[in-house]
């Protein structure tokens, strides 16, 4: 690991209780600093209500300063009752479409990160998603602590454990078998995160709103990627909140979301194209393996202070 790293590790890497409560209600009425929690969800009707429930409890109803200001949630599509949970728990819930409409909307969880930015106004936004299980506030507070207390902060992401079923730790396989071994080999500087790829993270808007989104599972690592090249390492941080619980994707739904952190990645080291963005993968039928093949998520969203609804909200 570099010796930069290493540092860096020493510096910018805490725990959700470093930072009690009161402590940042206390820096956030004093700096006067909005927040803004955006839940993407995609027939989460299942857990997306506990996630609202809890924020709203712990972080926004009764307290003297609400933590959060904004709670958000946008449906990409749903089937099930997404939305209607997510409204009756108390969240504003908008649908993807209805965000910047002038723009067809993509499929992708980056499509919906990108146009959150959109429709919510504060000066932090919180990513969270919306498939956790056993959830927890600390999950919010936690990693919003270091943007409330040290203005140096631009980017907080969420450290935990992940089990997969019974065995502790195996979860998130398309970061250990994909994204570390990236970022290890070429971008040496982010080896210190400890999940590169989870959804819970907090950025200034500032920093948000210059960076491009992938539109697909590629959004975590491009955003990490980005936000390295243009704050630099030490604005970047992670904070351990205890252990994540969510739906485990099956090995197909992996490769496909594999095939996009290597795209993303890929732009990134070479700003081209790929040849064939594809891929092909088997599924045993009654008369043996089909294959089937799936597009890779090539399109990026550009940044969101590019954007004309954009300019001209920040005018107004």
């Amino acid at each position: 690991m570099l010796e930069e790293v290493e540092r860096w590790l020493a510096a910018r890497s805490w725990s959700a209780a470093d930072r009690p409560l009161d402590q940042l209600l206390d820096r956030k009425r004093a700096a006067g600093t909005t927040v803004s929690v955006v839940l993407p969800a995609l027939d989460e009707e299942a857990t997306v209500g506990a996630i609202v429930e809890a924020i709203r409890r712990d972080l926004m109803d009764g307290l003297p300063v609400p933590l959060v200001d904004e709670l958000l949630v946008v449906d990409s599509g749903s089937t099930d009752r997404t939305a209607e949970v997510a409204a009756k728990a108390g969240a504003r819930v908008v649908h993807r479409d209805d965000v910047l409409p002038r723009i067809p909307a993509l499929p992708g969880k980056g499509e919906v990160l990108w146009r959150s930015l959109l429709a919510t106004t504060g000066d932090v936004v919180c990513f969270v998603d919306a498939d956790l299980r056993d959830f927890s506030s600390a999950f919010v507070s936690g990693i919003l602590g270091p943007l409330l207390t040290d203005p140096e902060v631009q980017f907080v992401k969420a450290m935990y454990d992940r089990p997969l079923g019974d065995a502790p730790g195996q979860g998130g396989r398309v970061t250990e078998l994909v994204a570390r071994p990236l970022l290890n080999l070429h971008w040496p500087q982010l080896a210190g995160f400890v999940q590169p790829l989870g959804g819970e993270y907090a950025v200034r808007r500032g920093l948000l709103e210059r960076l491009p989104f992938p539109v697909g599972y590629g959004v975590e690592l491009g955003l990490l990627v980005d936000a390295l090249h243009t704050v630099g390492l030490d604005a970047l941080a992670q904070v351990d909140v205890g252990v994540r619980l969510h739906r485990h994707q099956d090995g197909r739904a992996l490769g496909r979301m594999a095939a996009a952190i290597y795209r993303t990645a890929q732009v990134r080291l070479s700003r081209g194209h790929l040849v064939r963005p594809e891929l092909v993968q088997f599924e045993r039928g009654p008369e043996g393996f089909v294959p089937h093949t799936h597009p890779v998520d090539t399109e990026e969203r550009p940044p969101m202070v590019t954007v004309t609804e954009y300019a001209r909200r920040r005018v107004a």
